[in-house]
């Protein structure tokens, strides 16, 4: 009986280190291209150049189901992606929150939540219609989605769900930005209320621990990613999971928050912004070179 040998698994670590900072960089970056704006900009001005940035991330997510190759319509989605939350997602709720007089609360401790995230957990209506669609409607790639099926729906899950929406890569990845930062965002609100838990809860520290546990098996999985496309797409939910408790961390002041004051912190800043350059003309030039390879 001849013995059986099973290959050794492959690592692409080059790969996923790339995909996993360039995505991790443009957290501080856009949270201080926020506060620059907020800070040099006067209102009516920062509300209308929200507006067109978020306008601007639609048509780029939309100009991505048009273009050829899965690591093009990756980057378009998430570079689209990352304006449309900004722009018309967080801007947004910047502008009512302001416009009708909402405060920010300061807690005993010191910690300041500025209105717009306050109104954030208002959406979760909002976010369980959303989140309707996928566990009912669609045959998704997502994990989690994946798990709730499997658990909820048990013998039925293929019939509930028998088949994939319409795939396009821009949109997939757009959607999975967006619908990964909202959920984040309500979870982090609702821990941080002292009316559901509060942030100096135990809890909140246990669900910090959970989400850097699990980026680390996240990340893990994406290690066996060959594609540029897939490995980017893995390190978006990676990267956004991660973000978790260095959000809470930060709150706690276990550190500061450079990407708040970006002005008081240029040297750093500019260091965050030429390695998010470099490491993204690296990876463009590395897909193309893979491309003509192929």
């Amino acid at each position: 009986m001849a013995a059986t040998s099973s290959a050794p698994k492959k690592y692409y670590w080059g790969k996923s280190i790339v995909s996993f900072l360039v995505v991790l960089f443009t957290m501080p970056l856009g949270h201080a291209l926020m506060m620059l704006m907020g800070k040099f900009m006067n209102p009516v001005a920062v509300h209308y150049a929200g507006f067109f940035m978020g306008l601007a991330g639609f048509l780029i997510v939309v100009w991505g189901v048009f273009v050829k190759g899965d690591t093009k319509q990756t980057l378009f989605g998430l570079l689209g992606g990352l304006l449309f939350w900004t722009g018309w997602v967080e801007f947004l709720f910047q502008y009512y929150a302001h416009r009708y007089g909402a405060q920010p609360e300061i807690t005993p401790e010191g910690h300041v939540t500025q209105p717009e995230y306050l109104l954030m957990p208002m959406t979760f209506g909002l976010w369980m219609m959303v989140m309707t669609l996928y566990l009912f409607c669609t045959k998704t790639g997502c994990c989690f989605i994946k798990w709730c099926q499997h658990n909820i729906f048990r013998n039925h899950e293929r019939e509930i769900v028998a088949r994939p929406m319409t795939r396009h890569t821009s949109i997939v990845t757009f959607m999975e930005l967006n619908v990964m930062m909202w959920t984040t965002y309500i979870v982090l609100m609702f821990c941080y209320d002292p009316r559901f838990i509060g942030d100096q809860s135990p809890i909140v520290a246990l669900i910090a621990f959970g989400c850097f546990v699990g980026s680390i098996f996240m990340f893990k999985k994406e290690l066996r990613l060959p594609s540029w496309g897939a490995n980017i797409r893995m390190a978006i939910a990676t990267v956004i999971i991660f973000w978790c408790p260095v959000e809470i961390m930060a709150r706690l002041q276990f550190f500061t928050e450079i990407w708040v004051q970006p002005e008081k912190y240029v040297p750093q800043m500019v260091t965050i912004l030429i390695a998010f350059v470099v490491l993204l003309i690296y990876l463009i030039a590395a897909s193309r070179k893979k491309n003509e390879k192929a």
